[in-house]
């Protein structure tokens, strides 16, 4: 499936409603010009498995691009538009990508990044994109061999890094696709399917989602960036059936007013989506309380090294975990055994997915590429959670391996103490770091953005301590807590905590 078989069959149906405007593109309008679009990338001298850059805010003109590299055997390398010049020239300059499309309102950058970036031969900015799509054939090239993207990670550990798939030996019209293989069996993605997308399309899992929905027929209604009631508004509009988000957008919205989560219909909604972070039990209970058992997890990462996900009738029953394995198989083994040995069921290490074949390589960095990988199996690979799989094959998550607290020899997962605050109702947003500490080695530090009605201070700090210690075990237990005016956060919500680490270093 891809759009060109609604641009026969549907070709006035929406295939992207942007929510601000209202601008629609059509699946005629989708087709016809991501064909021009790709004759724009031959004429410009791109050949097979060479990258084009796109430089925007959330826009029609992101699958508009994807599927002219999609059809086109190219990679899309799509910038993250919130990173600095000099992260977004390292961006463009290491990818490769010959030539470079920007919207009008990213084209002062996009103009000094591609100057820094000598692989660069062709820049298109704002309305020379129709121009130059205008001036060339309105026929699907002859072949069309399937391209992909190559994304950059939101660097939450270290400093962005490509991760490059290989490209497959099939036409665009031709099955192939994991994720339209996938996604639509998992999530019940078809031509009825109204897709809310409330994410920066930069990153992996709005841009291949919103990929899938246009492949199979639906309509995705594009938000030029999330906010918690507007999400609201959009669903009750347009009647939304289907949506992806993060944790936190689940946090901020339960965080509205009881009247304003009120004034919302959102029983169209059959399908809530969410990932990208560990969700508390708690948060999705509640979520689960409000919209009912529509909430959908899957663990994945831009590397795609394989897939989890669970429904909400199996979460109710295993809450806390993210599923059975759908791609991959999964395996568990003791990080710090010399070569990594294979733990036994339910005992908790890092998290590797077997696949047939390595499914992935870090640009220009085939270091990363082998640390990803197991030592003794090249066709497993991690991206280092920790987590532990139960007898009856569901994968329970605790934290990044990287975030790990070591606290007078006991091992903390900030995530939990994490969890166990997110939904106070002093506490806006809350990050979990290990601190310097000359007897324990680390201690627990809470940094807390305060809800707007509470006052920080010794005694918010002491009753947000006394709060964890009722949950969890008191080792655990925050020995501080920090108020401060926000976090180092992504647009899409998850936390840059190398970034809040390095403060307290």
């Amino acid at each position: 499936m891809y759009p060109g078989l609604f641009a026969q069959t549907t070709p006035d149906k929406p295939a992207v409603v942007m929510a601000d405007t209202g601008e629609t593109l059509t699946y005629a309008e989708l087709e016809d010009q991501s064909i021009r679009l790709a004759h724009v990338f031959r004429d410009a001298g791109l050949g097979h498995g060479d990258a084009v850059a796109l430089l925007s805010e959330n826009s029609p003109l992101f699958l508009v691009a994807y599927w002219a590299a999609l059809r086109s055997g190219l990679y899309l390398v799509a910038l993250n538009h919130h990173l600095t010049a000099d992260e977004q020239a390292y961006v463009l300059d290491d990818s490769g990508a010959q030539l470079l499309l920007a919207s009008a309102a990213q084209a002062e950058r996009a103009t000094a990044i591609a100057s820094r970036a000598p692989a660069v031969r062709t820049v298109l900015l704002g309305a020379e994109v129709l121009d130059a799509i205008a001036s060339v054939p309105a026929e699907p090239l002859e072949h069309q061999p399937a391209g992909s993207d190559m994304l950059y990670s939101s660097g939450t550990t270290g400093f962005p890094k490509a991760v490059k798939p290989p490209l497959k030996d099939h036409q665009v019209d031709e099955p192939g696709n994991t994720y339209v293989a996938l996604f639509p069996a998992m999530f019940g993605f078809d031509a009825e399917t109204v897709y809310l997308s409330p994410a920066p399309m930069y990153h992996a899992a709005p841009l291949r989602f919103c990929m899938v929905i246009t492949a199979t027929g639906g309509t995705v209604v594009m938000m030029p960036r999330f906010d918690a009631e507007e999400a609201l508004a959009l669903i009750q509009e347009h009647r939304v059936t289907h949506s992806q988000w993060v944790p936190t957008m689940f946090v901020r919205m339960l965080k509205l007013p009881d009247a304003v989560r009120a004034a919302y219909d959102v029983s169209s909604m059959r399908v809530a989506i969410h990932a990208a972070a560990p969700c508390p039990v708690e948060v999705k209970q509640r979520m689960i309380e409000w919209w009912g058992p529509v909430l959908y997890e899957y663990y994945a990462a831009t590397e795609a090294i394989g897939l989890t996900w669970i429904t909400p009738q199996d979460w109710l029953t295993h809450p806390g975990s993210v599923g059975r394995s759908a791609l991959g198989v999964l395996h568990v083994v003791d990080p710090d055994s010399p070569d990594q040995e294979e733990l036994p069921v339910g005992e908790t290490g890092l998290v590797y997915f077997e696949r047939d074949v390595m499914p992935f390589a870090y640009h220009h960095d085939p270091d990363k590429t082998r640390e990803a990988q197991h030592p003794h199996h090249d066709n497993w690979a991690t991206t280092g959670d920790i987590g532990r799989v139960d007898e009856e094959g569901f994968l329970h998550l605790t934290d990044r391996r990287a975030f790990m607290i070591i606290s007078g020899g006991a091992n903390i997962y900030p995530q939990e103490v994490e969890n166990a605050l997110a939904l106070h109702p002093a506490v806006y947003d809350v990050a979990v770091i290990g601190v310097p500490d000359d007897d324990m080695g680390q201690v627990v530090k809470a940094v807390v953005v305060p809800a707007e009605d509470a006052t920080p201070g010794p005694e918010l700090e002491r009753a947000l301590i006394d709060h964890v210690r009722a949950r969890i075990a008191h080792v655990k237990a925050p020995r501080s807590v920090d108020f401060v005016a926000d976090l180092p956060r992504t647009p899409t919500g998850k936390l840059v905590k190398r970034r809040l680490v390095e403060q307290y270093l």
